[in-house]
């Protein structure tokens, strides 16, 4: 996520119907003064992290109640969990490309998406089982905290050059997608993941697992862009809103990064 909302920029201190007005017997060095003033919050209306985690608390508390529903009913009411992987697609672009963020849209989007990871994560568990769903949790949770862990201790860090590379990366990703979901569609390939379970290895390693193995890195350095934007929402005493956008990108990718590892461990399951 950039910066580049408008809690970053500055604006003119006579943005306000009736600012010109006020300021009529000011002098004109006071005037420049004035303009050249930053247009920051009153104190307690902008980000922190203690809020943002919080906020964050919610959002995931209303993810998990979704979950809890997507997986009762994933057999029983199986088009609720994909209706809501469709719902939640699109609230999720709606949310990327809302110009400020809505507390509303972040948390349907927690509820919706819920329902369709729980329902998911049900399917798996009936298809492959082993607890490759706790695996999976497990296997989340241990690469969030290191991540976190690690950019608390200033030993990683957003950089230019790694966003560019990350970018040309999720580029290359989602082609692959696309072309793998196409095979899928047109029945090139009857493999329960397309190209990603094709029976070939590279030392040894299922090609579907190396494939899953890069795209978790991508998601961890994602995170990192996530906690970044917010560590450099506080320092710039961005407006308290922009909170949402925090959650909203750290609630996108947990659930990308989840997603991905529990695949990951299904082929390794079913190449055994």
């Amino acid at each position: 996520m950039a910066l580049d909302n408008p809690a970053f920029t500055r604006n003119s201190a006579f943005s306000k119907q009736g600012a010109v007005a006020g300021a009529q017997d000011l002098s004109a060095q006071q005037l420049q003064e004035m303009y050249n003033q930053p247009a920051t919050p009153p104190a307690g209306e902008t980000m922190a992290i203690d809020t943002t985690i919080q906020k964050s608390a919610v959002a995931f508390g209303l993810l998990i109640v979704g979950a809890a529903i997507g997986w009762v009913t994933m057999q029983s009411l199986p088009f609720l969990w994909i209706g809501a992987g469709i719902v939640g697609f699109v609230l999720a672009l709606v949310n990327i490309f809302k110009k400020e963020p809505s507390p509303a849209l972040v948390l349907a989007y927690a509820g919706v998406q819920g329902v369709f990871v729980g329902g998911i994560s049900a399917w798996y568990e009936l298809s492959f089982g082993g607890g490759i769903v706790t695996q999976a949790v497990i296997a989340t949770l241990v690469v969030v905290g290191v991540t976190l862990a690690l950019f608390a201790s200033g030993k990683i860090r957003a950089s230019k050059k790694a966003t560019k590379i990350f970018l040309v990366a999720m580029v290359g990703y989602l082609v692959f997608s696309l072309v793998n979901f196409g095979l899928m569609i047109f029945g090139a390939t009857d493999s329960a993941f397309g190209l990603r379970s094709e029976p070939s290895f590279i030392f040894g390693i299922p090609w579907g697992v190396i494939i899953g193995i890069f795209v978790v890195i991508m998601a961890a350095y994602s995170l990192v862009l996530d906690f970044d934007f917010i560590q450099q929402g506080v320092r710039n005493r961005a407006p308290k809103k922009y909170e949402w956008s925090g959650v909203f990108g750290i609630m996108v990718t947990v659930i990308w990064l989840y997603l991905e590892i529990l695949r990951m461990l299904a082929i390794m399951s079913s190449s055994d």
